[in-house]
């Protein structure tokens, strides 16, 4: 029987985070309370006056299209904000503007990748990278970590990686799921690597590049290596450091044919941001940082009291990350004991179901990000919402059984 659908959809799998809200929403329309640790997006309102520069935008007149590239004027912020903020030097012919970050990344591969070609992609990872390669008829390899290298890439497992069909390595800092920020010296180690293998092209995608803690502080690979600038494609937006995540503005810098290439897709796709949605990022790129900085330390001091917290319960550790708004615990520790009624948890998954269901907790599983025997929780919501969350998780594995 002929079917409508490609063979590439049925490699696919749906995003398992918005799978995760999904359920959230579902049973809170049940009637049931969630406490709810899958969202990737800040919890509160994008400051002030970005709004007022929305609303000011639309009462000027600016619902029509753009150029597909974006606006000259929030090129030209973005060049300015990659200056003052990354000491790196992009013209605004080598930058484009996207409907979030995440269709830039889509139409990476698509311009880029032909049958067979390979991607690297770390573990842990976030969901979407994998599924966006095979969409575009890509090879999605996996380089695993480990707890004990910071879930960090090493340089030893990126070569053993790389093959002559390798087109590009996709390096995620601060990291979604983990909060894993990468050194200058980690940095320094993998660029030389791919110093050795010129068809290897770099995608960096900084979107948390706000959010570090502690002493930890955020590098592109471009601060230490330059000299790869022709092959690096670095991937950024306004969602998570402004709190816009539903004005769906991100950007990205490379080199200007590939930028070029960008634009064509977004001519045939998306055709361009919303005109209102890219004005108002003119005026939070050039506007006060007072906002960005104020949620930094906010999600610092809800990262300190989730690990706190998920440290004191049984069968889990947490490492503390050193950036984004994620803890990644271990619950190798749960696995093999058993519930109430006698079911035994085998894997993250059956853990993640477990604390839904019997704490009335929502995370996401490790496995959905290449790394089984973890769970990711979001800190972006209130300590309020922290300390009744791991309240109820205590309470969940108080009750299981070897």
């Amino acid at each position: 029987m002929n079917t409508l659908l490609s063979s590439r959809l049925g490699q696919v799998k749906p995003s398992p985070s918005i799978a995760a809200k999904a359920r959230v929403d579902a049973l809170r329309a049940a009637g049931q309370t969630i406490v709810d640790f899958t969202l990737g997006e800040p919890d509160f309102a994008t400051p002030a006056h970005i709004v007022q520069a929305g609303i000011q935008a639309l009462a000027d007149g600016h619902t029509r299209y753009t150029g597909s590239a974006g606006t000259p004027a929030l090129r030209a912020a973005i060049a300015a904000k990659f200056q003052r903020e990354n000491n790196l030097a992009f013209q605004p012919e080598q930058i484009i503007v996207g409907v979030g970050a995440k269709s830039l990344i889509f139409n990476a591969f698509s311009a880029t990748l032909n049958p067979g070609d390979e991607v690297i992609i770390p573990a842990p990872f976030w969901v979407s990278y994998p599924d966006m390669v095979l969409l575009n008829g890509g090879t999605p390899v996996v380089a695993h970590s480990t707890e004990a290298s910071g879930f960090k890439l090493t340089p030893e497992v990126l070569q053993a990686a790389i093959t002559p069909r390798t087109r590009w390595l996709v390096l995620n800092t601060p990291n979604n799921p983990s909060g894993a920020v990468y050194a200058r010296a980690e940095l320094e180690a993998i660029c030389a690597v791919l110093r050795d293998h010129p068809q290897v092209w770099l995608m960096t995608d900084e979107i948390y590049e706000h959010f570090v803690y502690g002493d930890a502080q955020h590098l592109s690979p471009l601060n230490v290596a330059p000299d790869l600038a022709e092959r690096t494609l670095t991937i950024n937006g306004l969602s998570k450091a402004y709190a816009m995540t539903g004005w769906r503005i991100g950007y990205a810098a490379g080199p200007a044919p590939l930028v070029k290439a960008l634009s064509l897709l977004a001519s045939q796709t998306t055709t361009c941001a919303s005109a209102m949605g890219q004005a108002a990022a003119v005026v939070a790129l050039n506007g006060p940082k007072a906002c960005v900085a104020e949620a930094r330390a906010l999600f610092e001091a809800r990262r300190d009291r989730m690990v706190e917290l998920l440290n004191t319960l049984p069968g889990i550790r947490c490492a503390t990350p050193e950036g984004a708004f994620y803890v990644f615990p271990s619950v190798a520790g749960l696995l093999g004991q058993r519930t109430s009624d006698g079911t035994r948890l085998a894997t993250d998954l059956d853990v993640m179901l477990f604390l839904l269901n019997q704490a009335g907790v929502a995370s996401v599983d490790g496995s959905s990000y290449g790394m089984p025997g973890y769970l990711r929780l979001s800190f972006a919501t209130s300590i309020e919402q922290i300390e009744a969350g791991c309240q109820a998780i205590r309470q969940a594995v108080q009750s299981l059984r070897p």
